[in-house]
């Protein structure tokens, strides 16, 4: 986790021993990449902790952001998939409240509550909102319906009156904003559990002039970027050559993909990495933790070839039960559907 506000909020409720609730939403914009595997298995180590979870299919939200050309069949064909793709990395969907944004907004009382929002939060500030949905302040200027979208965030999280709002980094302005006029609301304040963001493949070489929020918007992973992102429907050989090609300088830590694809994601899921090397290089070698890891990497103990070898291979062995599970011909036709219309 990147950080939770605030800790204290959540430890009061668990000593209370209060039965939590808590939700993340998502956007079926496309197909599903690595790094929605971070939240993902956040979802799975709180509802595994007993706190009952609720998926949000943001259809409307997609929509609203233009994602897979306003296509609202194919947001709902999207918000499907990313569920299945959830099962088959192991959540239990069992114990999991997943709703489509479009019952909720047959609710008169659902708008009730994104007006109240809307009028207790200027024009102004919803604008800086924007950047919770990948988008610029000033792109609120070519479509008005861009306004609502924050709005909306905050009123699903009141509407759904739950105790814990998961989400990335990037969802943070929408959250404080739910925590600010909570009281206005007679809400209770809610828990935000802030996930990171896996930056791209890219790394962090296009960082530039820019100001913090557009730099989450250019580096992060992102499905709109395929030749930046890895998605789970990726073959071996896909994943392998992808991170072959990645930013990667030795020594270099600070937005390094393939230590943050290690860190969020590979060490998530098992307890160690081996790293293979020829004798004369050392032979090979075992981490039994991404702290160790990173150590190495940063004296120049690790050659970033041989990281990157054994990161696609160990990230090969996480996503090949997925493919699995989903190597059907029907969601092959659903994948070329999607990749073909993925939009900003």
């Amino acid at each position: 986790m990147e950080e939770i506000v605030t800790l204290d909020d959540l430890k009061k409720k668990l000593e209370n021993n209060e039965k939590l609730t808590g939700y993340i939403g998502f956007e079926p914009s496309g197909l599903f990449h690595i790094g929605w595997l971070i939240w993902a298995q956040k979802v799975k180590d709180l509802s595994n902790a007993g706190v009952s979870m609720t998926l949000l299919m943001a259809t409307w939200h997609a929509w609203i952001n233009d994602k897979l050309n306003g296509d609202m069949e194919l947001i709902k064909l999207a918000g499907k998939y990313a569920i299945d793709v959830l099962s088959a990395y192991g959540l239990d969907m069992s114990k999991i409240n997943v709703v489509d944004a479009e019952d909720i907004v047959k609710d008169k009382a659902y708008w009730e509550l994104v007006l109240k929002v809307a009028k207790n939060t200027t024009l102004a500030r919803m604008k800086r909102a924007l950047t919770i949905m990948g988008r610029k302040s000033d792109e609120a200027e070519l479509d008005t319906s861009k306004l609502f979208y924050p709005a909306m965030q905050v009123s699903d999280i009141f509407y759904l009156d739950v105790d814990i709002a998961l989400g990335g980094t990037d969802q943070r302005k929408a959250h404080m904003l739910a925590r600010e006029i909570a009281e206005k609301f007679h809400r209770k304040k809610v828990i935000a559990i802030h996930t990171p963001l896996l930056v791209g493949l890219k790394g962090g070489q296009r960082m530039g002039n820019v100001e913090e929020d557009d730099l989450l918007s250019e580096i992060k992973m992102s499905k709109s970027k395929p030749e930046n992102a890895i998605f789970i429907n990726d073959s071996p050989e896909e994943v392998t050559a992808k991170i072959m090609r990645a930013y990667c300088p030795s020594r270099v830590v600070e937005l390094n993909p393939i230590l943050q694809i290690n860190r969020y994601i590979i060490f998530t899921n098992v307890n160690k990495l081996k790293v293979e090397r020829d004798i004369k290089y050392g032979g090979d070698i075992e981490f039994n933790n991404y702290e160790e890891l990173e150590k190495a990497f940063a004296e120049g103990k690790l050659h970033p070839m041989d990281l990157k070898m054994a990161t696609a291979r160990k990230l090969n062995e996480i996503l090949e039960p997925i493919r699995k599970k989903l190597n059907t011909p029907e969601y092959e036709e659903l994948v070329s559907k999607i990749s073909k219309n993925v939009s900003r």
